[in-house]
């Protein structure tokens, strides 16, 4: 269950925009020559924003531990059967028209889940934009089905924190594994260990080794 509590700290970082992006990589690359590079070869990387709020999680739901393209194809069957992807539309749907959609049982669950907290209002996504990180991300993963990777990822896309990096995804490992040159893809733990040297701005080397990951493509 997420809750507002009015006596936590504001954030006092501005969410990333396009300036601020473009600014912030340079400033991270000068930190980095193998990042630098990846700058000198790919340019800033996509923003890559999404806006805030329950469609954007469930997308998140959705991208767990699949491929992109997976994830994007259930997300469009359900943009089609439901039109506006809002909590309410969603519960409108049964499991069997979930299932129909791509939505495991267990994502299913998750994803009715969180449209039932968000309608009785046990959960307040709009109240994360105002806590800090570390807030943020302990509310977030109260909620059934949200862990480590899926509140950073909500944070690194939704609310556009500069230091947002996302535990155990695989492609900026393997990312990792391809610029530094290294012997083995890194597990998750080694790869957060890395990512310590690029604080604050571990969600600009998210974006820069994503971008070299996609091959430079937006």
């Amino acid at each position: 269950m997420i809750e507002h509590d009015p006596s936590s700290r504001r954030v006092a970082v501005a969410p990333l925009d396009d300036a601020a992006l473009a600014e912030s990589t340079i400033a991270l690359a000068d930190t980095d020559p193998v990042l630098a590079g990846l700058v000198a070869r790919n340019g800033i990387p996509p923003l890559w924003a999404r806006k805030p709020g329950f469609a954007t999680m469930l997308r998140l739901i959705l991208e767990q531990q699949v491929s992109l393209a997976s994830a994007d194809a259930a997300y469009r069957k359900l943009q089609a059967a439901v039109g506006s992807v809002e909590p309410t539309t969603v519960l409108a749907l049964d499991d069997d028209q979930l299932k129909g959609i791509g939505f495991s049982r267990q994502k299913a669950g998750y994803a009715r889940g969180l449209a039932e907290g968000l309608v009785e209002g046990s959960i307040d996504l709009d109240a994360l934009e105002t806590a800090q990180d570390e807030i943020a991300i302990n509310r977030l993963r109260s909620i059934r089905g949200i862990g480590p990777w899926t509140a950073s990822c909500y944070l690194l896309f939704a609310l556009r924190r500069p230091d947002a990096w996302p535990p155990g995804d695989r492609a900026l490992q393997v990312s990792i594994f391809r610029v530094y040159g290294l012997a083995d893809v890194p597990d998750a733990d080694t790869a957060n260990e890395r990512a310590r040297a690029w604080r604050p701005l571990r969600a600009i080397a998210a974006r820069l080794l994503w971008h070299e990951y996609l091959g430079g493509r937006s």
